[in-house]
């Protein structure tokens, strides 16, 4: 399961893009709370302490823990981050107040595991998928979803629905929908290919 941080928080009155490039330039990242049954607030966290957070995660959807102000902590989803299109730098973040009787949904990487029989006969994997909307409560949520493809001949593969899910995890996406499958390479067609002449010519 996905591990909480704590994250430092302030609440900010002023907004405006003067404002909020002055935070900026402050090393704080202009961000938003919200959740059920409570009114948005604007705060403002140190980039700096997010963006260690993220490159240390396997994707963006993290667990805080807010502490706003320097208040009690309160359990809250990184729902949406907004970068800079140039530099690539965070420029805003949205986190959702959650509980554990709420649901959430969340895009999580899929990490495929072992070497396919097919890919030691000549075939190619390939992953098609390579993150997966999933539908959870906070304390059940992954920080990847693990596939072994080690058993994968040439011409197999996974489909979202054969994906092995921590208990209280669903996929928002058909089962149908292929995740990895093992592909035959140029070699092996024209291996197969030159099998056929030869058992042609034979006969």
């Amino acid at each position: 399961m996905a591990k909480t941080q704590s994250l430092k928080a302030e609440t900010r009155q002023r907004t405006g893009s003067g404002v909020l490039k002055q935070m900026r330039r402050e090393g704080y990242l202009p961000s938003v709370v919200y959740g059920k049954g409570q009114e948005n607030l604007n705060i403002k966290v140190h980039a700096k302490t997010l963006k260690d957070m993220l490159a240390l995660s396997a994707s963006e959807s993290i667990l805080v823990d807010l502490e706003i102000d320097g208040g009690a902590p309160q359990t809250a989803f990184l729902q949406a981050t907004q970068h800079n299109a140039l530099s690539g730098d965070l420029v805003h973040a949205d986190f959702l107040a959650v509980t554990d009787d709420m649901k959430i949904s969340a895009n999580i990487p899929i990490e495929l595991h072992g070497e396919p029989v097919g890919v030691r006969a000549g075939g190619i994997l390939e992953q098609l998928i390579r993150d997966l909307e999933i539908s959870c409560s906070p304390k059940d949520l992954p920080e990847i979803i693990h596939a072994d493809v080690s058993e994968l001949g040439v011409g197999e593969s996974i489909t979202v629905g054969n994906l092995e899910l921590p208990e209280g995890v669903s996929a928002t996406l058909p089962d149908n929908v292929l995740v990895a499958i093992v592909n035959e390479s140029r070699a092996t067609k024209s291996a197969a290919a030159e099998s056929g002449k030869e058992g042609a010519a034979s006969e």
